[in-house]
């Protein structure tokens, strides 16, 4: 109830300055400078090609949608592991590893962090499916039958990015 009477209360807030960072980007727009604008233009560009290439390559999904292949059955067990969302992901020499805290917790994580799965490499591989064109938070742990699953990292150009970007290109 009293979650409902705030928000009631903020709301207006809320819109107010959405309206006001609206409002704000429409002006910055119309005042850049040629240079500005053509940057701009081809940002908006890499925007609408990078989600033109997600929803080609399904990568607006978890996983590839086949629960038999690896991947699908790698998810099934995913939370067998742990019931804590987040995942922390290590690309090795010797493949992937997984680490989670064993239960939801909030504070102190990382301090409580244990693996809980290891993919070998002749398993699965992390691809980053952009390869580099685009800067995304997107990451793909491709499993060898083809199968893949979509990992999120915590910012864009991430040094799991780098990592794979200097990596030869996987023979797939």
């Amino acid at each position: 109830m009293v979650g409902a009477v705030l928000a009631v209360l903020f709301m207006p807030l809320l819109m107010l300055l959405t309206l006001l960072s609206n409002a704000e980007e429409a002006v910055k727009r119309a005042l850049a400078t040629t240079g500005e604008k053509a940057r701009l233009r081809g940002k908006d560009e890499d925007d609408r090609r990078r989600d033109a290439s997600v929803a080609e390559q399904g990568l607006d999904r978890v996983f590839d949608g086949n629960w038999h292949g690896s991947a699908g059955q790698f998810l099934l067990r995913w939370y067998s592991h742990s019931t804590h969302h987040q995942r922390l992901v290590l690309a090795t020499r010797d493949g992937i590893v997984l680490a989670a805290p064993p239960q939801r917790v909030t504070v102190g994580r990382d301090k409580h962090m244990q693996v809980v799965a290891r993919l070998p490499a002749t398993e699965a591989i992390l691809v980053d499916p952009f390869s580099g064109e685009f800067e995304t938070r997107t990451v793909l742990i491709r499993f060898r039958d083809g199968s893949w699953l979509r990992v999120e990292t915590e910012e864009p150009r991430s040094d799991l990015h780098t990592y794979l970007i200097r990596q030869p290109l996987p023979d797939s």
